[in-house]
């Protein structure tokens, strides 16, 4: 199990708690308990046509966690077929710009996650922006 620092977990084996709990790390701040609730193999696609994978993958969490974000989201859609699932999740976030000023995100993921042989779900493709496009509050 991934925990931080004080010992608090963020992986479950309970599809329907899995973005509950993701949003609790993302908004914890800590990048590592983020990181840990994705696959080694992950892929994050964040602008739309460049897909990250393994350290460049992590490094860009790590990244975007120093920015300081927070987010809110709701599961609209989960289809499920064995130890694969599919999330359509709807999603806002604060944020800092790499300009320094606050910015707003939002948009409708398409994620799909894997459940471990340890029984939790993690991610396996994290696609923010699958069924929306990228978008900020000045569009």
């Amino acid at each position: 199990m991934a925990s931080d620092a004080h010992g608090t977990t963020y992986l479950t084996g309970d599809l329907d708690k899995h973005q509950e709990v993701f949003g609790e790390a993302f908004n914890s701040g800590d990048a590592e308990a983020v990181n840990s609730m994705y696959a080694e193999d992950a892929v994050g696609v964040w602008e739309p046509g460049k897909p990250l994978t393994g350290q460049a993958r992590r490094d860009m969490v790590t990244e975007f966690m120093s920015r300081g974000p927070s987010v809110e989201a709701k599961v609209l859609q989960s289809v499920v077929t064995g130890d694969t699932a599919m999330l359509i999740v709807e999603w806002s976030m604060e944020t800092t710009g790499e300009d320094g000023k606050p910015e707003h995100l939002e948009g409708t993921a398409v994620d799909v996650l894997r459940r471990g042989e340890d029984g939790n779900w993690r991610y396996v493709i994290d696609n923010p922006y699958g069924a929306s496009g990228p978008h900020t509050a000045d569009e």
